[in-house]
């Protein structure tokens, strides 16, 4: 195999590696916590369906995540007026108050890349990202 792919795929998985390791302790899986930051950042009401289209994963998923998110109070599922059958979601109290509580902790690696390597080069690396998870997620 190229030599040059080995080592990529080499730095590409410490980076991964290094970037989950960065995750505060918090009571919830880091995935939970993406959906709990997105519903809190929306400024209309979050659905499943809003959540699987931005994270690029199943309503099944979602939903298992949602369900988490209930059981441990930090979200609310209430019915949605436009259409009975489908339901909004809403952070709660306890919810707000975790997110502001690690979103610092939650982004400080991203904060440490970013004053490290500069603006610009920081830039780049982010357009860089965005072009390989589009290639990838176009190669699906």
């Amino acid at each position: 195999m190229n030599n040059m792919l080995i080592d990529s795929a080499d730095i590409i998985s410490l980076f991964c590696r290094l970037q989950l390791t960065t995750k505060p302790d918090i009571p919830i899986r880091s995935s939970e916590m993406g959906v709990l930051i997105f519903i809190q950042k929306q400024e209309s009401a979050a659905t499943p369906m809003n959540i699987s289209q931005f994270f690029k994963i199943t309503k099944p998923s979602v939903t298992s995540m949602v369900n988490a998110l209930v059981k441990k109070e930090y979200v609310l599922k209430e019915q949605s007026v436009a259409d009975k059958r489908s339901y909004v979601l809403n952070i709660t109290g306890k919810g707000n108050k975790l997110v502001e509580s690690t979103f610092n902790d939650y982004y400080k690696s991203i904060e440490l890349l970013r004053d490290n390597m500069g603006k610009d080069k920081f830039h780049q690396f982010i357009e860089s990202m965005q072009l390989a998870n589009d290639i990838l997620e176009k190669g699906k």
